[in-house]
């Protein structure tokens, strides 16, 4: 029988991996998750449960960023209701982004939420021109959707026609 030769590991090494496991081991300020609070941390709080349905027409598609609001593409749609600021986040298909323009009727079922004092329609779902768009899952995260051009020359990839490209 052929003894293996013994490997020294530095004892810096050791005691780093036994920092790193205890870390993730034991959360630190852990709370039971009825405590956490619904959206707040890293996004925003999308509640289902008080979903609307907004109809209107696309006054503006505001592409570029402003101070204070969520990051992507915002719909502001004139309805019965008022002008409402929709977010349809940055992940939509380049086809579904060149056909929002200006005067578009439109359906957008979504949450609002506040944030920074204003208002915003977290849009779950665009229905224009005879197609369904899905932007958010039912619990309200952004989903990445494909162009349908692009799609069509990968098998297997849903298009943003149908169901906006979930994966």
């Amino acid at each position: 029988m052929r003894c293996m030769p013994r490997v020294k590991v530095p004892s810096a090494l050791l005691g780093l991996s036994g920092l790193l496991l205890a870390v993730f081991a034991a959360p630190i300020n852990a709370q039971p998750v009825s405590a956490l609070k619904s959206g707040r941390g890293f996004g925003f709080g999308y509640d289902a449960t008080h979903e609307v349905t907004i109809n209107g027409t696309v006054q503006e598609v505001v592409t570029k960023h402003a101070l204070g609001s969520p990051a992507g593409i915002h719909l502001l749609v004139a309805g019965p209701q008022g002008v409402v600021d929709a977010h349809v986040g940055p992940f939509l298909a380049k086809d579904t982004r060149e056909a929002l323009r200006t005067g578009l009727p439109i359906q957008i079922v979504g949450a609002v939420e506040v944030l920074h004092g204003r208002q915003y329609l977290l849009a779950r779902q665009l229905t224009f021109d005879g197609h369904a768009i899905t932007i958010r899952n039912p619990r309200g995260f952004l989903l990445r959707s494909f162009s349908t051009r692009r799609a069509s020359a990968r098998p297997g990839l849903a298009t943003s026609g149908s169901n906006g490209g979930a994966r």
